[in-house]
């Protein structure tokens, strides 16, 4: 009788299908029916006839065309540059949102008393929301600047002195200064990502950082060595989550509700969603290959 147990590989193959499962059917109950709709109301003309019923016009590729050459944005700006902005703040702050996490996930991992007040600390603007923590910072400082998002370090004395008395080029800057002022957003967008960064850091075996200390490795080769190996497989997880809440909060999905609702452009909105749908699957595809590739490579 032949041996009929599942090999390993197959198992993993199926545990993966399983955790699957509840996405595959909430994607098939809730949003694949909404997804064909947009794709088909995007080659249309849509009003509505005397018996108060969708009336859609045929009207072939009309649409995009008019989204690119015809329609601005709430902004008055044209929708390729709205686009254009979108992908370039999402390549800007993935890599800065990311590379913060780890910092914080490093620091949160350490060993001192008081540990675990620092963490409660720590995680509870990212808990309450940035929106909680702007309207805290409104009140007691009674800075409207706050709640407007800019100001709070280009108008310091620190930012002044930089400008006038070094002879840093405005190239590099300006990005320092605009990160600055955007700190308490990427605080806010990193906390996901530091908790997994942090649970990848704990399961870490201890074993492992002994051994390096026998064989005489510095903490800088420590951490090149074992630490960033080790937390390899989850850089690519944090990478796409943080992509994906990039998106999420675009000001594109703002855009394509703006059309479809307030401007009574169904067509419109639903072709700028298609739009928006193929343009984050391909920042997803090439942001995918790239990050594979480079775990991959050093990971061996």
């Amino acid at each position: 009788m032949k041996n009929s147990r599942i090999g390993y590989s197959t198992q993993r193959k199926l545990l993966g299908f399983t955790f699957l499962i509840p996405f595959l059917l909430g994607f098939l109950m809730f949003f694949a029916l909404p997804l064909v709709n947009t794709i088909i109301y995007s080659f249309h003309f849509i009003t509505v006839d005397d018996l108060g019923a969708m009336k859609l016009d045929p009207v072939g590729v009309k649409n995009y065309i008019d989204l690119f050459t015809v329609e601005v944005s709430t902004r008055s700006q044209q929708i390729l540059r709205v686009l254009v902005d979108e992908n370039t703040n999402m390549l800007v702050n993935m890599p800065l949102i990311t590379l913060f996490s780890l910092f914080l996930a490093l620091l949160a991992n350490r060993q001192f008393k008081g540990r675990a007040v620092v963490r409660m600390i720590f995680f509870l603007p990212i808990i309450l929301g940035l929106d909680v923590v702007t309207e805290m910072l409104t009140v007691t400082t009674g800075s409207d600047w706050v709640a407007a998002g800019g100001g709070l370090f280009a108008q310091s004395l620190v930012a002044r002195l930089l400008i006038r008395y070094t002879s840093i080029p405005p190239m590099y800057l300006n990005p320092l200064i605009e990160f600055v002022e955007n700190i308490f957003s990427i605080i806010s967008r990193s906390g996901v990502q530091t908790l997994v960064f942090l649970a990848a850091l704990q399961s870490i075996s201890p074993s492992m950082y002994e051994v390096a200390k026998i064989e005489g490795a510095t903490a800088y080769e420590t951490f090149w060595k074992v630490t960033i190996p080790s937390i390899l497989h989850i850089l690519l997880f944090v990478v796409i989550y943080t992509v994906v809440d990039l998106f999420l909060t675009s000001q594109i999905a703002q855009e394509a509700y703006s059309f479809a609702f307030e401007k009574n452009k169904i067509g419109i909105g639903s072709a700028l969603s298609v739009v928006y749908i193929l343009n984050v699957l391909l920042v997803l595809g090439l942001v995918l290959l790239l990050t594979r590739k480079a775990v991959s490579k050093n990971g061996k």
